[in-house]
């Protein structure tokens, strides 16, 4: 869905639903539109009556005449600056809060979406596309009906009046009007292509910043910032090059509708004038016929003005639906249930799985049983489909062969809210938000009290070095934790698992990136984690994994060996060599 493009009819029929919850207020804002067009066309239709009447006999202008006119014209701008600040205000806070909508809507839906979308798609497209894209539609949900139910008005109107003061001059300045309009909807469609690649390009510039800004700490350390810069540069040339192809259509643009303005002035001044000559038109006559075509000219700039926004908006909403649009391939079935407090026993049969995005296989028949509080751990070469294998418990993917099931029962029988809520997973690479120590441990249950929160941390081990933070559990952790050392955060993201205290714990390589003493303290605060709990441990140092019930040996060619630390020694198999290899390397 990424690359997809829709029509028009299909983008706007996706979007008008948004105005539902809000169409009051647009009711209410097209009728102010109305009372300003209104306004707008009546000053034309008084200066007919004042030049006609003062032409014809200058004496019967009374000042009482001349003030009834001022004082009505008056009346009806006091009654346009009511309506244009109801337009501007409540019209624009409408258009926000579809916006907010739409945003609200993406973003829960991105929630939805499997890994494997995250894993295709930058992050800085994604941030782009629910933030800077949607901006546009403000305006767009705003002016778009505005702009056209006035245009309408104004040329439905117009053309009555003008046509009851002479149509054939009415005729030869509305023939000009849709060939004006069609001209420039070409002018339009080659600009909705460029804002597309324009909004593209933004993404791309995003991604590469906030590739370059993550990494800065490898950046200085290789000492790359020049390559950093180039390629920022080469990002930002390219969307200089758009910009400037837009430009040029802008100008194309502006300059077409000034040769049509030139065009109906002309014709009016040419035809109003031979006809005025004829006495086919009074001079009242013509005066009316220039203020109305300059009033039909204004409208008509104004609606191709806004179609630079309206394309923009167009835009945006067309990158909203591509999110909107991609596939949720991880979700509840129909008749689904609720996960109750399971013993923890998991069982694989003929197990078969390939990532979807490269179809490349990982396993093929596989078949496992973990029994119930047992301490099962997995090794082998990179690459075999360790993480893959765990993350297929808790649904992060789904088999594409046989089935997973806890307690006898088919994991995509219950809800993804239940099943994750009986599964703690600590990973090599912590993830800590933006926030408190406090925050970040209250994660794991949201809800939970201080004092359990504190107990948690007490029992992963943390509690001591927490409170000699400067702040305690309060102390800020930094954008994903980068005040903190490696075993800290570690530490904290154990707590948060045993605040949320599962039944089953996956320990993805959980201490394979951290020094002997903080591997040390984590090893012990893993060991009380997965008391009484059913444990599946990843790991590439050998030396944490001797104490479990059962080690798998996992390659290409699926569970090659199997048993407990001494055993698999005996055997003198890969475990064997992987051991020896290990203790050789220390």
């Amino acid at each position: 869905m990424e690359n997809r493009q829709y029509q028009s009819k299909e983008l706007l029929g996706r979007f008008i639903p948004y105005f539902k919850p809000y169409w009051k207020t647009m009711v209410f804002d097209l009728f102010c539109a109305g009372l300003t067009t209104v306004c707008e066309l009546v000053l034309p239709m008084i200066m007919r009556y004042i030049t006609n009447e003062g032409l014809k006999d200058a004496a019967a202008l009374s000042v009482r005449t001349i003030g009834i006119m001022v004082g009505l014209y008056l009346l009806l701008r006091v009654v346009d600056c009511l309506a244009t600040y109801y337009m501007a205000g409540m019209g624009h806070i409408m258009g926000s809060k579809i916006e907010t909508d739409m945003r609200r809507d993406a973003y829960h839906h991105l929630q939805q979406l499997s890994n494997t979308y995250y894993s295709n798609t930058k992050v800085g497209q994604i941030m782009g596309r629910i933030t800077n894209d949607l901006f546009d539609v403000t305006e767009f949900a705003h002016h778009c009906p505005e702009e056209f139910f006035i245009a309408g008005v104004k040329l439905i109107i117009s053309f009555i009046i003008l046509a009851r003061i002479n149509m054939l001059l009415t005729l030869i300045v509305f023939v000009i009007i849709p060939v004006m309009i069609v001209v420039c909807m070409k002018l339009n469609f080659r600009m909705r292509r460029v804002f597309r690649n324009q909004r593209n390009q933004i993404g791309e510039l995003n991604a590469r910043i906030e590739d370059s800004l993550l990494g800065q700490k490898v950046v200085k350390a290789f000492t790359n910032e020049e390559m950093e810069n180039q390629k920022f540069e080469t990002d930002n040339g390219k969307f200089l090059d758009i910009k400037k192809d837009s430009y040029h259509l802008m100008a194309q643009f502006n300059a077409t509708t000034k040769a049509f303005d030139g065009i109906m002035y002309v014709s009016v001044l040419l035809f109003g004038s031979l006809f005025m000559v004829k006495g086919l038109v009074a001079a009242g006559d013509l005066v009316a016929f220039l203020l109305y075509v300059t009033t039909l000219i204004n409208t008509i700039r104004r609606i191709i003005e806004f179609a630079e926004q309206f394309q923009r908006g167009m835009t945006g909403i067309e990158r909203f639906l591509q999110i909107m649009d991609a596939d949720i391939e991880i979700f509840d079935e129909e008749n689904a249930v609720e996960m109750g407090q399971p013993n923890g026993e998991i069982s694989f049969t003929d197990v078969s799985f390939e990532y979807p995005d490269d179809h490349n296989q990982v396993f093929k028949n596989l078949n496992l049983i973990i029994h119930p509080g047992e301490k099962v751990a997995i090794v082998g070469p990179s690459g075999g489909g360790k993480t893959t294998l765990c993350n297929l418990i808790p649904r992060f993917y789904d088999v594409t062969g046989g089935t997973i099931a806890i307690d006898g029962k088919n994991v995509k029988d219950f809800t993804l809210k239940s099943l994750r809520k009986n599964i703690g997973i600590v990973q090599q690479d912590v993830y800590l938000f933006s926030g408190t120590v406090y925050e970040n441990i209250s994660y794991g249950r949201l809800g939970a009290s201080r004092d359990e929160v504190i107990e948690a941390a007490k029992r992963a081990g943390a509690h001591e070095f927490i409170m000699g933070l400067k702040n305690g559990y309060d102390t800020y952790v930094g954008e994903r934790g980068v005040k903190l050392s490696g075993g800290q955060k570690q530490r904290i993201s154990i707590a948060r698992v045993f605040l949320k205290n599962p039944p089953i714990i996956i320990l993805d390589e959980a201490t394979s990136a951290l020094d002997n003493e903080s591997e040390f303290a984590v090893a012990q605060s893993l060991s009380r984690l997965s008391e009484g709990r059913t444990t599946l441990t990843i790991a590439h140092r050998l030396s944490t994994i001797r104490n479990s019930d059962r080690i798998l040996v996992l390659t290409e060619d699926g569970i090659v060996e199997e048993g407990n630390h001494d055993k698999l020694l005996a055997q003198k198999g890969i475990y064997y060599q992987l051991y020896n290899m290990a203790n050789a390397l220390k």
